[in-house]
Order: structure tokens, then C-alpha cells, then sequence
């Protein structure tokens, strides 16, 4: 059984809601501080007033690119994480292109992935580039060959989901995809989990890091 400390800083405490204000967001930061969790996962609006913030701390700000439908050009998703890392993320969650991937365009796809991959690492090696497949959109197949090409592209994790389209995080996903990516690829689950039971049991199954918006009430459920 993980520690309550060790879940925490496993943990992406999440804010991507469309009515998210200057507000919440100091309310996260302060209570990721508090709680010890990994990052904060905000939209590209708020990561410059997130890194003011959590200066002196060793908190993370993460955010996001091509969120939630995956679907801009492959320059904008290239710009928006560029914008990102200069107004001072330290990681961003990409999400797929699905329609690509379902059209089997797979070296789109792979391509998409590897110019943000490529344009955020000339920037700084050390930020992080997670890759959204959204696992409820996809059959077993195409979540393999989702999996492949993110390795191949240079990004750092693969990502369940956004958990804008109704998909959760689930045991088998994440053991399916750490099947595929290896025991030293970056897993972060996200989608639905709400208790310490559904965060240990990912994290057992094989996800390193976690994405929630309840991570206050799941680390106070120990």
C-alpha cells in the first residue's frame, strides 16, 4: 500500500475546466504546495499566473496542447507548446490526433507528436511531453499502435485520457499500454479517478503518475 506522501507526488492535481478562474487556480497551487503533489495541470491561459505562484517551490506546472479534441494543425499544437514552456511549463499533455490515427495516417500522427516533441526540447531538454491517446475512443489495435508511434516520436509518457469525452482510467488500459511502451516509459493515468483505491490500484497496474481534479479529497481519504 503506497504512503500517503508517495501517492501525492505522483499526483498531476488538475484544473481544466472552461470556467476556471484566476481564484481556483491560486487554490490549487496553494494546496498542491500543501499536499505535496507533483504538478499542476492547468490550460495555456494560466501557466505564466501559475509559475508567479509557485516560485521557491518545487511544484511542476504542466498544460496542455491541442485540448481536448487533438484536432489543430500540427503548427498550432507546435506553437501553443512553445508558448507554454516560455511563460514557464515544465511539462505538456498533447492530445493524439485521433481522426489521423482512425484515418490510419499513422505517420501524421507519429509527425504531429514529434514536432511539438522536437520544438519544446530545443527550447529545454528537461520538459516533459506527454502524448493523450484517449483510450475510450479507441479499439485495442489502435491504442497498441497509438502506444508505438508515441515511443517512436520522442515523447516521454503516454496518457490515457482527457476525460473530456467521457473516458476513465482503467486497470487493463494501463497494463495494456505498459505491455506495449516497456517497464522505463512514462504511464500517466487520468479520467474518473476519485478514491485512493482507483489511484492504487493504477499505480499497480503500472502508471507512474496520475491526472485528478479530486486529489485533495483522494489523499485525505487516508
Amino acid at each position: 500500500m503506497l504512503g500517503t506522501l508517495e501517492l501525492a507526488k505522483m499526483i498531476d492535481y488538475t484544473m481544466l475546466r472552461p470556467d476556471t478562474t484566476t481564484n481556483d487556480i491560486k487554490r490549487i497551487c496553494s494546496e498542491t504546495t500543501k499536499y505535496g503533489f507533483y504538478s499542476v495541470c492547468i490550460n495555456p491561459y494560466y501557466v505564466g499566473l501559475a509559475t508567479k505562484f509557485l516560485i521557491g517551490t518545487k511544484v511542476k506546472v504542466c498544460s496542455v496542447v491541442g485540448f481536448p479534441l487533438g484536432a489543430n494543425s500540427r503548427k498550432v499544437k507546435a506553437f501553443e507548446a512553445q508558448t507554454a514552456v516560455s511563460e514557464g511549463a515544465d511539462e505538456i499533455d498533447m492530445v493524439m490526433n485521433i481522426g489521423a490515427l482512425k484515418s490510419l495516417d499513422f505517420e501524421f500522427v507519429k509527425e504531429d507528436i514529434r514536432e511539438v516533441v522536437f520544438r519544446v526540447k530545443e527550447m529545454n531538454k528537461d520538459v516533459i511531453v506527454k502524448v493523450i491517446i484517449e483510450t475510450g475512443l479507441l479499439t485495442e489495435g489502435e491504442k497498441i499502435i497509438s502506444c508505438q508511434l508515441t515511443k517512436e516520436a520522442g515523447a516521454d509518457f503516454v496518457k490515457t485520457s482527457t476525460a473530456f469525452n467521457g473516458s476513465v482510467a482503467t486497470v487493463s488500459d494501463v497494463r495494456l499500454i505498459r505491455s506495449i511502451v516497456g517497464p522505463n516509459f512514462g504511464i500517466k493515468a487520468s479520467g474518473g479517478i476519485r478514491t485512493y483505491l482507483d489511484a492504487t490500484n493504477l499505480i499497480n497496474a503500472g502508471a507512474n503518475r496520475l491526472g485528478t481534479s479530486t486529489a485533495v479529497q483522494i489523499i485525505e481519504q487516508q
